[in-house]
C-alpha cells in the first residue's frame, strides 16, 4: 500500500455521496416509486448510506435492496470452482418502478451488465439507472453511471480499491498498482 494513492478519503466519499443523493433526488423529481438496490459487495452499504441521505434531504426514504450477482457474471465459471454465492434481497415489486443500481466501482460494465439481467429477473421497472462512486474508465461495453462520484482515468496497470467502514472499518478510495496476478 505504499504506492497507493488516495482518491477519496471518508470525508470526500461523504460530500460525493451527499451530491449524488441530491442528483437522484433531482433527476427523479423527488423519490416517489424509486428504489435503491445495491450490488455485493461494496454497492450494498453504498445503497444504504444513500438512503440515509435521501431520507434526511426528502423526509422519506426509497426502499432497498441487495443483488447478489454471481451466476450472472459471464466468468463465473473463472471465479473458482465453488463461487460463493450469496442472498439477493430484494422485499419489494420492482414492478414500474425507478431502480437506482448503485456499485462502488463501474470499469468493464460486465458487472453491471450482470445486474441488468438479474433485476430484469425480478420485475419490470420502469427504469433503471446506475450510481457508482467512482468511474474508472476502461469500459468494455457501452454502460455509464447516471450518477458518479468522481471519475479517474485509469491504465490496466493499476487498481481502484473502495474500503468501507462497514466492511473493511475505514472509508478510503485507493489507487494502487495492479499485481502480475490482478493484470491476467
Amino acid at each position: 500500500m505504499d504506492d497507493a494513492k488516495v482518491i477519496l478519503d471518508d470525508k470526500e466519499m461523504d460530500r460525493a455521496l451527499t451530491r449524488m443523493a441530491h442528483e437522484i433526488i433531482e433527476r427523479n423529481k423527488g423519490v416517489d416509486d424509486l428504489c435503491l438496490i445495491g450490488i455485493r459487495t461494496g454497492g450494498v452499504p453504498l445503497a444504504y448510506r444513500l438512503k440515509e441521505k435521501i431520507e434526511k434531504i426528502e423526509g422519506t426514504a426509497p426502499e432497498v435492496g441487495v443483488l447478489d450477482i454471481t451466476l450472472y457474471r459471464d466468468d463465473w465459471s473463472n471465479l473458482s470452482q465453488h463461487p460463493i454465492i450469496r442472498k439477493t434481497e430484494i422485499p419489494f415489486s420492482i414492478d414500474d418502478k425507478t431502480i437506482v443500481l448503485v456499485d462502488d466501482v463501474i470499469y468493464t460494465g460486465r458487472t453491471i451488465r450482470a445486474a441488468l439481467d438479474a433485476v430484469i429477473d425480478y420485475g419490470r421497472p420502469s427504469r433503471i439507472e446506475l450510481a457508482v462512486l467512482v468511474d474508472r474508465g476502461r469500459r468494455e461495453l457501452p454502460i455509464q453511471p447516471d450518477f458518479c462520484g468522481i471519475t479517474l482515468s485509469t491504465s490496466r496497470q493499476e487498481h481502484v480499491n473502495v474500503y468501507l467502514k462497514e466492511i473493511a472499518g475505514k472509508d478510503v478510495v485507493l489507487l494502487e498498482k495492479a499485481d502480475r496476478q490482478q493484470q491476467q
